[in-house]
């Protein structure tokens, strides 16, 4: 690093996206700590120090670590970034919900270290992935109707960008109007029957921080009528590659569910 380097050398990701993405541009040297729930890339977890959870961190040992930008994510790391403020230290959050608003979030971090034309490649690349698995799903002879929880007590559904990935791996959310809400509260569903009614081909399951169980899913009441519960297509995503706003979302997560939407798809044709 050059000492005359006026974009920022010591930066604090309180979330995974931050560090994927700085990785990805061979930044990694300017990131002083991490989130303790990083897992990609898998050397940062080696290499790094882990400083924060997602709602609480260790602001003591942030503060020591001497960051000059430290880069969070939505409303729920609020008082974090307050009190990190508080104490004189520069924070970004983040708060994009959308696939438009991951690629933007690449450009305008890279931007933010000075590696502009490398994140532009690599928002290209992600856009030329997306496109890619796009033009296959409209080959597909059909678009399954899909289910995605979030969590399961209380009975939560996607966020937007994963309804937003279903819809261009192939498939169609069943709770599209739900997609839209950036708060998780404002997507919780009151009454499960609710997916009974939507009748869903394909149910994807990614409980942030525990396995899907998809044998406590089909045993809920009344779901034993839904069309993937007697087809037995129920699937965990797991939810590094698809709850975090970054580019897992768009490369591997995206993939996950292709395969999967592929595999139904290429199956019901021929019934």
């Amino acid at each position: 690093m050059k000492a005359n380097d006026s974009f920022p050398q010591r930066i604090v990701c309180l979330t995974e996206e931050p560090t994927e993405v700085l990785y990805a541009l061979g930044e990694e040297n300017r990131i002083v700590g991490i989130s303790g729930f990083t897992v990609r890339p898998p050397r940062a977890r080696k290499e790094k120090p882990k400083v924060s959870a997602f709602t609480s961190a260790k602001v003591d040992e942030i503060l020591a670590l001497k960051p000059d930008l430290v880069i969070g994510f939505s409303d729920i790391q609020a008082d974090i970034a307050r009190e990190l403020i508080r104490a004189g230290i520069e924070v970004w959050i983040s708060n994009h919900r959308s696939v438009e608003g991951i690629l933007a979030y690449i450009r305008r971090l890279g931007a933010m270290v000075g590696a502009y034309e490398k994140a532009e490649r690599y928002a290209q690349r992600a856009e030329a992935h997306l496109e890619e698995v796009r033009r296959a799903a409209a080959q597909l002879p059909q678009r399954p109707k899909v289910y995605f929880e979030e969590w399961d007590e209380p009975i939560i559904t996607g966020i937007r960008w994963v309804t937003e990935l279903i819809g261009i791996a192939g498939g169609d959310d069943v709770f599209p109007e739900h997609a839209r809400e950036s708060l998780a509260k404002h997507r919780i569903l009151a009454d499960g029957s609710e997916v009974v009614q939507r009748a869903p081909d394909i149910i994807f399951g990614s409980w942030c921080g525990k396995r899907f169980r998809p044998e406590k899913v089909a045993a809920r009441t009344g779901w034993e009528s839904i069309p993937a519960v007697r087809s037995g297509d129920l699937h965990e995503i797991k939810s590094p590659i698809i709850l975090q706003p970054g580019p897992a979302a768009l490369f591997d997560g995206l993939d996950a569910i292709h395969a999967v939407i592929a595999h139904w798809s290429e199956k019901a044709s021929r019934i």
